[in-house]
């Protein structure tokens, strides 16, 4: 199993690997900087975007899902974090802005 980096530094260590690559990455909304989940939403500038959650696979490794899909556009997206924040107020939101649709995680992406 993996260990798992508090949520602060996870966060700016992919703000900090996207802005490396040529993409922009922000915070749109700042959790629990122990333990809070992170939301990826990576925004290809279209009007479409891929939202990336985490999860454990059967093994137990940290892995990304899509709970929206392959894509979908800003509104569903906006919809769908509504809904996380009031289940968990200490989650993270990270957007990242790349026409590429880069992630910037080592983990899988299923």
């Amino acid at each position: 199993m993996t260990p798992r980096l508090k949520a602060g530094i996870f966060v700016r260590a992919v703000i900090r690997r996207a802005e490396v690559a040529g993409a922009q990455a922000y915070v749109v909304r700042m959790g629990s900087e122990e333990a809070g989940a992170v939301f990826l939403k990576i925004s290809r500038l279209d009007g479409t975007c891929t939202v990336l959650d985490q999860a454990r696979d059967g093994s137990g490794e940290l892995v990304w899902v899509r709970p929206l899909g392959e894509a979908c556009d800003d509104a569903r997206a906006a919809q769908f974090f509504e809904r996380q924040v009031k289940f968990d107020p200490d989650l993270w939101i990270v957007e990242i802005e790349d026409r590429q649709g880069r992630a910037f995680v080592d983990e899988k992406i299923v």
